[in-house]
């Protein structure tokens, strides 16, 4: 007879079929207790929240070869699967047999203890997915990345792949992580003393990407809809619960769509992968909502059943002038809106998710589409509870001369954008887009308030460890 393949916890305890059987399980001690006759084992093996109870008889095994299995262990148990005689569970597994893959020392192993702050659970970034919290946070990550996949896949979306290195910045922001082969110790200089990127890998300054749009519009206007899904960079020195240097973007392109069918398309996505998260990642939310945040559930079930506000930009700080609310940062027309006045037009006045249009043109960027007033562009930015701003896209500006001239007013290099304008000079189309900062998403859908928690390994300004 073979040997018995191992059955997932999550497919035992979510089916009755398994029941008088003999299963293998494999998986991590979260807890071993018991008195001198019967050891109790909770095992987990990170398919579910759940832990599936082992009862051990001790003289079967004796202590001494049971010593080891402490908090943290690493285990594979034969046994019998019968209905469960104690309070907490419904099945439970009486073992046979036991092998022990690893141990974890007492004193020593972090997680030994419950009740960890997540600050010191940071620092040990390469045991915290074994916690409940965090294990909670990555099957939820998981179920939302492919639930953006198979949203965009059944609305005829083409998955495309931009580059990670390029010699562009989408946003013009110049916060950049730069990639070279040259020595960082001998940089070869030209004669008026700046680097010499003639022998560099690619022969000129390139950097990690801050966006894929730019590359992304391309596949739109030849594709029709595409939607991109990578890791971005920005080089912010910004420590805020809010920043990373490293984090995943996912940024549709649609040809032939408008302002309107763009806040359509960003409304309807934000909907289907929370109402995917109700649907399929219950017991994770269930444990987030009673350890961390109580009102978590209720939040996500009012924005996948309510419609977004639409409202101007201009609107938009009209209501928060007259809002008689102190504001850290004081709101005019013309002003880039802080997290404290988004979060303001959300949770305070109109107490539901905010789609803003109909931006100044000076605080966005230069490929949005220029309004006939000649002030705003055609800019959207979609507001949600707790986060603020959680998409930022806009109807692209098609036209090859006012792309130019803003371009030209913007004093950015033609060099880097050469092939952009190309596409406006070869059968340009109307078309729009928006990006949307995975992590954002993640920390509303979790409910965790740090955007570090919500990435399994954080890169912050001085932290890059693992």
């Amino acid at each position: 007879m073979g040997k018995l393949q191992r059955t997932k916890i999550v497919e035992i305890l979510s089916s009755d079929a398994f029941l008088s059987q003999q299963l293998n399980v494999r998986g991590w001690v979260r807890t071993r207790r018991g008195n001198k006759h019967i050891s109790f084992i909770a095992l987990n093996d990170g398919s579910t929240i759940k832990n599936l109870q082992i009862v051990v008889d001790i003289a079967t095994f004796g202590d001494e070869f049971l010593k080891p299995i402490t908090t943290g262990a690493c285990v594979s148990i034969t046994g019998l699967l019968v209905v469960s005689q104690g309070q907490g569970q419904t099945v439970e597994l009486q073992a046979s047999d036991i092998e022990i893959y690893g141990t974890a020392d007492a004193e020593s192993y972090p997680l030994q203890k419950k009740g960890h702050s997540l600050e010191f659970l940071r620092e040990i970034a390469y045991l915290r997915p074994r916690t409940n919290t965090f294990s909670a946070v990555l099957r939820i990550r998981h179920a939302m990345a492919f639930a953006i996949h198979q949203y965009f896949n059944e609305k005829g979306f083409f998955y495309l792949h931009t580059p990670i290195i390029t010699g562009s910045d989408a946003e013009g922001a110049g916060a950049m992580f730069q990639v070279t082969t040259l020595d960082l110790n001998d940089m070869p200089k030209t004669p008026d003393g700046k680097v010499n990127y003639e022998n560099d890998f690619f022969g000129k300054p390139t950097n990690l990407t801050v966006s894929g749009q730019l590359e992304g519009e391309l596949g739109a206007l030849a594709l029709g809809n595409i939607y991109t899904f990578g890791p971005t960079f920005r080089a912010e020195n910004s420590n805020t619960p809010r920043h990373l240097a490293e984090f995943w973007m996912i940024e549709p392109e649609a040809a032939f769509y408008d302002i309107y069918d763009n806040m359509d398309l960003a409304e309807d996505f934000l909907k289907s992968l929370i109402r995917y998260a109700l649907d399929h990642c219950a017991d994770d939310l269930d444990f987030l909502n009673s350890m961390w945040d109580k009102e978590l559930i209720d939040r996500l079930k009012f924005v996948a059943e309510n419609d977004f506000v639409r409202l101007s930009y201009t609107e938009g700080v009209d209501i928060l002038m007259n809002s008689g609310e102190k504001f850290e940062f004081p709101v005019s027309w013309g002003v880039d809106l802080q997290s404290e006045h988004e979060r303001y037009l959300v949770e305070k006045h109109f107490k539901k998710p905010v789609i803003l249009t109909d931006y100044p043109k000076e605080i966005k960027a230069f490929y949005m589409k220029q309004n006939e007033d000649g002030k705003t562009v055609r800019a959207m930015d979609v507001l949600f509870p707790r986060i603020g701003e959680i998409i930022g896209g806009s109807q692209r500006e098609e036209n090859y001369d006012r792309l130019l001239d803003r371009i030209k007013e913007l004093n950015i290099p033609m060099k880097d954008l050469w092939w952009y304008l190309e596409t406006r000079k070869f059968g340009t189309a109307p078309h729009a887009g928006f990006g949307l900062g995975f992590e954002r998403l993640l920390l509303f859908v979790t409910g965790m308030g740090n955007i570090r928690d919500v990435i399994p390994f954080p890169r912050t300004p001085k932290n890059a460890e693992f």
